[in-house]
């Protein structure tokens, strides 16, 4: 973390200077704002949280609750979420309260003894070391808490709108072209009020008024399969209950266990079997007791005495995906910007044992926060928004796809499987999916062809900048590369340099460096003036030899910007390898050296030689669109 770069701070180091936005916040909702976002949820937060460090766009969220989310439905934390929270700042505080999952074991009927349940195999949760962060179990609602710590501590000090709820949008013409009908609940019940906006997000769930106000539509398959599912203080002798479990039983079906945090409480997804064709949601009033009975059922021999229950629910499993995830229709895609936007469960729905929906409900929200933080603040052409539906829906039919083959393996019966291990193998063999990993944007203006991808074959592009070891040269401190990417907006430049060593005559590096501090078509100077030539672009480089090899002396200045009012060298963005741990081994990247650009939220957009200065500035020319153009 770096501060007093803007004067001594006693305080709160984490909470930024107030600007923009940020100073005389009014606390009343604005007639006029830059991004209303509709919903608190997951997907709502991380757009907000995202928008709150840019500190010229007005952006308000509100929430028909009259407070924050007591309980929350979702509590799976798939790894990329936790790489997604450390660029956050809260990943090490979360991770700390949160259960840690390390291994699934799997139980089955004991074939001597049909009527009883034996453990048949373990599988580790990560067996092939995907990632460095783990997979957590937390409550859905102090993720949102964390986010809501992370707005209030931006320069904008964003606070959730409380007590407004959505009645319906139209899209009109002027500046701020979508205006929103509220109705106030909870302290505001009773009021109306109509906010006028450049851009909506509607991230208010599945049931959606947003999605249904801009004519998307749903489509999948019907729910066919229900699902008691409890969250429990109980007693038992169940010897793995505080381990994730799937729980196959001979003929009373199937239990989802997951332990959750604090050591006592943990939760049960309780097969409820087929849902008749004229059930017409009946099922839904299946009585807690009910759901407690068959648990047991299906545990036999073991037994569960159930003393607390902090939640419980009936919910049937369907799989359903919008076609669009804004307000231009199909036949119109590309050709106009789009001025309304649907996230998480507004877009996708799906059951919730496969631990996905909070996690990709996140990733929706930040694709699209710093989108529009780059369009309002005039950083990137309105075309950069088209690239919201076009990635993420993709995304969101291949969540689908993997939760519809998981959620019916589990409603199998044991004799059902031609291999009595299917269950654990495919647990096994698609780690990568449930962790978050497999998302691979395809070409657009801002994932470049991969045509020099042999140069970082660890770093592929379209996918999430895999992070790895290096040592820090200016205090030999060692750290993960990518855990340094703040959530700030800021594209990513990493420089790996060539053999030559730092301030060697003829290194491609210092070439490198020599364009993008000076030339017209460098994206660093594109920055206008009167910011940090460190604002819209963080620059690293990464040198081949170790920390004792040379000195910061030697290093080019691009490298070593100056910061804050006083203009002080940033030192802290060249490193050099780890010892035991060669990043260039480790990723792939050619000993010619590579340039590896990153999008704001952590995913390569284009690999390069140190000399494609050409190609680097016409990819940044289409992103930074008429802010190129002005500078060059």
């Amino acid at each position: 973390m770096q501060f007093h770069h803007h004067g001594y701070v006693s305080t709160n180091p984490k909470a930024q200077p107030v600007a923009g936005t940020g100073i005389d916040r009014p606390d009343v909702l604005p007639e006029e704002v830059d991004v209303l976002i509709v919903g608190t949820g997951p997907a709502g937060m991380i757009t907000a949280a995202q928008l709150s460090r840019f500190p010229h766009v007005t952006t308000r969220i509100v929430e028909r609750r009259g407070g924050r989310l007591q309980i929350g439905q979702a509590d799976g934390i798939q790894a990329r979420s936790v790489e997604t929270f450390q660029a956050f700042g809260f990943a090490p505080e979360i991770t700390a309260e949160a259960y840690h999952i390390t291994e699934m074991n799997f139980w089955a009927p004991d074939p001597e003894n049909p009527k009883d349940i034996i453990r048949t195999s373990r599988a580790v949760d990560d067996e092939m070391g995907i990632s460095e962060f783990p997979h957590l179990i937390v409550n859905q609602a102090r993720v949102l808490d964390y986010f809501a710590e992370f707005m209030r501590n931006s320069p904008t000090r964003m606070e959730p709108d409380y007590g407004w709820e959505f009645v319906s949008l139209e899209i009109g013409a002027g500046e701020y072209p979508v205006a929103v009908e509220l109705a106030g609940t909870a302290h505001n019940e009773g009021q109306r009020r109509t906010v006028r906006a450049k851009y909506v997000v509607g991230s208010d769930g599945a049931r959606s008024g947003v999605r249904d106000a801009i004519g998307a539509e749903m489509s999948g398959d019907r729910a066919n399969h229900a699902w008691g599912v409890m969250d429990v203080l109980a007693n038992t002798d169940f010897p793995d209950i505080r381990t994730k479990c799937a729980i196959q039983s001979h003929d009373g079906g199937s239990i989802l266990l997951i332990p959750r945090e604090g050591g006592y409480l943990f939760r049960m997804y309780v097969d409820l079997g087929v849902v008749s064709e004229g059930d017409h949601g009946k099922v839904r009033e299946t009585p807690l007791e009910e759901v407690i009975r068959k648990a047991n059922e299906i545990m036999h021999p073991y037994t569960v005495d159930v003393k607390s229950v902090a939640w419980h629910s009936v919910y049937e499993v369907g799989h359903r995906v919008t076609h669009r995830f804004d307000d231009v229709p199909t036949a119109e895609a590309g050709a106009r910007a789009p001025r309304v936007f649907i996230t998480g469960d507004a877009c996708h729905t799906h059951s919730a044992k496969a631990g996905q929906g909070m996690n990709v409900s996140m990733q929706d929200g930040w694709n699209i926060g710093w989108k529009l933080g780059h369009v309002l603040e005039g950083r990137s052409p309105e075309s950069l928004l088209s690239t919201y539906t076009a990635e993420r829906q993709v995304i969101a039919q291949n969540l689908i796809d993997f939760d519809r083959t998981w959620s019916s393996m589990m409603a199998k019966k044991p004799e059902e499987f031609e291999n009595p291990a299917e269950l654990a193998d495919f647990y096994v063999r698609t780690a990568e999916f449930p962790a978050g990993f497999m998302t691979q944007y395809t070409p657009s203006m801002i994932v470049a062809e991969a045509v020099h991808q042999d140069l970082a074959t660890g770093f592929p592009v379209g996918k999430r900048f895999k992070s790895a070891k290096v040592t820090r040269i200016c205090d030999t401190n060692p750290l993960h590369l990518g855990h340094l990417a703040e959530a700030d907006g800021r594209w990513r430049i990493y420089a790996f340099a060539d053999a030559a060593r730092a301030g060697a005559p003829g290194a491609a590096l210092s070439a490198f460096a020599d364009w993008l501090a000076s030339n017209p078509a460098s994206p660093v100077v594109a920055t206008p003036e009167g910011l940090d030539r460190d604002a819209w672009f963080d620059v690293k480089v990464i040198y081949q030899q170790d920390h004792h090899s040379f000195d910061l002396g030697d290093v080019p200045a691009v490298f070593k910007p100056q910061v804050g009012p006083f203009q002080l060298n940033n030192l802290e963005n060249v490193f050099g390898t780890y010892k035991g741990e060669d990043i260039f081994e480790e990723r792939g990247i050619s000993r010619e050296g590579a340039v590896v650009v990153v999008r704001p939220d952590q995913y390569v957009a284009n690999v390069l030689p140190l000399g494609a200065t050409d190609e680097l500035g016409a990819f940044f020319a289409a992103v930074l669109g008429s802010k190129r153009a002005e500078t060059v």
